[in-house]
């Protein structure tokens, strides 16, 4: 077999749920986020950053591993999953366009469980094999 051909794609959808887990529609229009693939270099600086952000705080710290306050997780949260955020098909936030809708959309705690969708989604390779729709 040639590994090549078992290549995930660079992008992939995932379909929005509800807080309910309903998928959410805008009339007919599925809402769905676009990501980029753990194969893809954006997915590749956004790890580098967290491991480097982890090392950091080991170091302000004399080495003791140390989480962030849950203002910082969020919002780190919130930068990452932007950067690794396509664009949001049929999904708004005030008139907030481009990164500063994903940020704007991953940080609001209100809306936690669209970051939760999206940070399930890019930890499973299946959702980016060729012809996949995530869920």
């Amino acid at each position: 077999m040639d590994a090549s051909s078992l290549r995930v794609a660079e992008t992939a959808a995932i379909h929005v749920k509800s807080a309910a887990g309903e998928p959410l529609y805008d009339g007919e229009n599925a809402v769905r986020i676009i990501l980029h693939s753990p194969g893809t270099r954006p997915y590749a600086v956004v790890e580098s950053r967290q491991t480097a952000r982890s090392l950091k705080r080991m170091n302000d710290n004399d080495g003791k591993v140390t989480a962030p306050t849950a203002e910082e997780r969020v919002a780190q949260q919130a930068e990452d999953l932007a950067e690794l955020t396509v664009r949001f098909e049929y999904l708004s936030y005030g008139d907030k366009t481009g990164r500063d809708l994903f940020e704007a959309v991953y940080a609001d705690p209100a809306l936690g469980f669209i970051a939760k969708q999206v940070a399930k989604a890019l930890v499973d390779w299946g959702n980016f094999t060729p012809g996949s729709v995530g869920s």
